[in-house]
């Protein structure tokens, strides 16, 4: 009942904080903006004044699947955000190239997520193999003790969780640099600044509600299988 509560509750707070950015984005995209550059436009100026000439600037399917991949370097923007002429596209484009920023500088916390991107993936894996398995099997899953099962899985979901919070200080921090570039660049107006910033707070607040569900989650799996022990 408790995995319940806990997946209902942060469930609840995820949409909500979902429902608050999608609301910010369709709100602050009817605004134009005065500098009148797309958010391919933005992307491109904002990588160029750092030097970096070697990430490409793509448009992709869906809304809001803006994203950075550091494997081909390039920066990915979704159609409302490629062609997008206002404070919301602003933002996000240059949250994206905050990212290619970040790669190029070799900033620490984005090396460390980079790290753990493979290690994530195989406890992922791992997890779900074992709590399937638990499932349809019983705890004495492939005939492993209780203790076992329970080093697997708080071990796989402390992998995922710490995934989690890795995650924040690299959002947080390409979210600051692209508020300092487009403040500095004079991109945007005091008001047009002040949408961007507030866009790119609820974009973060839904890594944070993740890492707080994956914190949350993690506690409760340590309790049941070794919270009871002497």
């Amino acid at each position: 009942m408790i995995l319940i509560l806990i997946v209902v509750v942060f469930g609840i707070l995820g949409y909500a904080v979902s429902s608050k950015l999608k609301n910010k984005f369709k709100e602050y995209s009817q605004i134009a903006l005065r500098a009148n550059l797309s958010g391919k436009e933005i992307a491109e100026l904002m990588l160029a004044d750092h030097n970096i000439h070697n990430v490409a600037v793509n448009c992709v399917d869906g809304q809001l699947t803006d994203h950075y991949n550091p494997m081909d370097r390039s920066v990915n923007l979704s159609p409302d955000v490629y062609y997008g002429r206002n404070a919301a596209a602003t933002a996000v484009a240059a949250h994206e190239c905050g990212h290619a920023v970040q790669h190029a500088t070799s900033y620490s916390w984005l090396q460390l997520r980079s790290t753990l991107v493979p290690i994530q993936n195989v406890s992922g894996k791992i997890l779900n193999i074992v709590l399937i398995g638990a499932l349809f099997g019983g705890i004495a899953l492939f005939g492993l003790p209780y203790e076992a099962v329970g080093a697997i899985v708080v071990g796989s979901y402390g992998v995922l969780t710490l995934f989690s919070l890795v995650t924040l200080p690299v959002e947080f921090d390409a979210s600051r640099r692209a508020l300092a570039w487009v403040k500095t660049r004079n991109i945007v107006t005091p008001q047009e600044y002040g949408m961007s910033k507030d866009a790119l707070k609820w974009a973060a607040m839904t890594y944070v509600v993740a890492a707080m569900a994956s914190l949350a989650t993690l506690a409760y799996y340590a309790f049941i299988f070794f919270g009871n022990r002497d």
